[in-house]
């Protein structure tokens, strides 16, 4: 039997969610979402969970990930209640419930903490530069190990628990008995979401923001290619140098049209930004934006006087690495995509 949590909608509204008892049932919702089936009430179940408090049924579902935030539902919500805007809260309350560190929650649910740990690090690699005596040569060669080795370390000991995690609460204890051929036959569904979101194409009038996104997923990968396996910041290939280039104006464009629409509001995913948004937009346009300027500084003999630059860039990199990756906004991209691959598990055990 589910128990009821009377609190939890007092706490999810610290992810984000306006007032989910302003819901009278009325099911507009699901008529309008295309996820919706014979025997999914999307996303009308989970409104009623989150009423009810039964987080224990909404820990342990995949649906809140299935849902892209097209905004239909909260468009055509007759109350305001917000159904797409509740779904983006569940999918941050979930990542603070995989994170084995806790601190995912404490980074959503506190702009002051989430404020403090920028400064700190900022303050770190200020501190690590004046160690080094602000010698350029030296901090690019620490700067690059720290690209080498920092997005692995954090996918192996936090990320990748928090993977483990969240199958041992949506497969393995729901008592989905999958065969083990059933994780190799879904390989495919992983592979092809987490380079493509390919199931936000369902949606309705959403055909831009998914080629935005496909492009920016495209760029970010390859810039972490070009910059950590091609050495991008210390190549004398042209090819390499122009490519980079290429990459990182990609994602400043890319990300410049993200924050402009969060300005500007213009689409229902736009309306309620919450802070973990807007750093994960802010910072991937500032990491596009400062490796462009540190190489350009790079070309034009600049960054030797300027050290400053790499300073600031190896700054943002940092936060990324050590705030953002692992428990901000871009953990979505990759539980989505393993929530598509659990999901695909448990209609093969079936």
């Amino acid at each position: 039997m589910a128990r009821v949590n009377p609190e939890f909608t007092d706490e999810l509204k610290k992810y984000g969610a306006f007032d989910p008892n302003a819901c009278y049932n009325c099911g507009n919702c699901t008529a309008v979402c295309t996820l919706s089936d014979e025997e999914n009430s999307f996303p009308r179940k989970m409104v009623r969970y989150s009423v009810l408090g039964l987080d224990s049924e909404i820990k342990t579902s995949l649906d809140p990930w299935l849902c892209y935030y097209c905004g239909e539902c909260s468009k055509t919500c007759p109350r305001e209640a917000d159904p797409g805007e509740l779904m983006m809260s569940l999918r941050r309350w979930l990542i603070a419930k995989y994170d084995w560190t806790g601190l995912s929650g404490l980074l959503y649910k506190s702009l002051a903490a989430s404020i403090t740990a920028f400064v700190v690090l900022a303050g770190l690699v200020v501190w690590f530069g004046a160690y080094e005596h602000f010698h350029l040569e030296t901090i690019m060669h620490y700067g690059h190990l720290f690209e080498m080795f920092a997005i692995s370390i954090v996918f192996t000991f936090i990320l990748l628990p928090n993977i483990i995690h969240m199958w041992w609460l949506s497969v393995y204890k729901t008592g989905k008995k999958a065969p083990i051929s059933a994780y190799f036959k879904a390989i495919g569904e992983l592979i092809v979401h987490m380079f493509t979101q390919k199931r936000a194409l369902g949606c309705d009038d959403n055909q831009f923001r998914w080629f935005e996104h496909f492009i920016l997923v495209l760029g970010y990968l390859s810039l972490l290619f070009t910059t950590v396996f091609l050495d991008w910041f210390s190549t004398q290939s042209m090819f390499i140098i122009v490519l980079g280039y290429i990459e990182s104006a990609v994602i400043f464009v890319v990300t410049f049209d993200f924050v402009r629409r969060r300005i500007q509001k213009d689409q229902e995913i736009s309306k309620h930004s919450q802070p973990s948004d807007w750093f994960f937009v802010i910072w991937l346009f500032l990491m596009g934006l400062t490796a462009f300027l540190v190489r350009l500084f790079i070309d034009t003999n600049l960054l030797d006087a300027n050290v400053w630059m790499y300073i600031v860039q190896l700054t943002v990199l940092v936060q990324w690495a050590m705030i953002i990756v692992p428990f901000g906004k871009w953990t979505h991209f990759l539980y989505r995509s393993f929530a598509m691959y659990f999901h695909r598990i448990i209609e093969l055990s079936e």
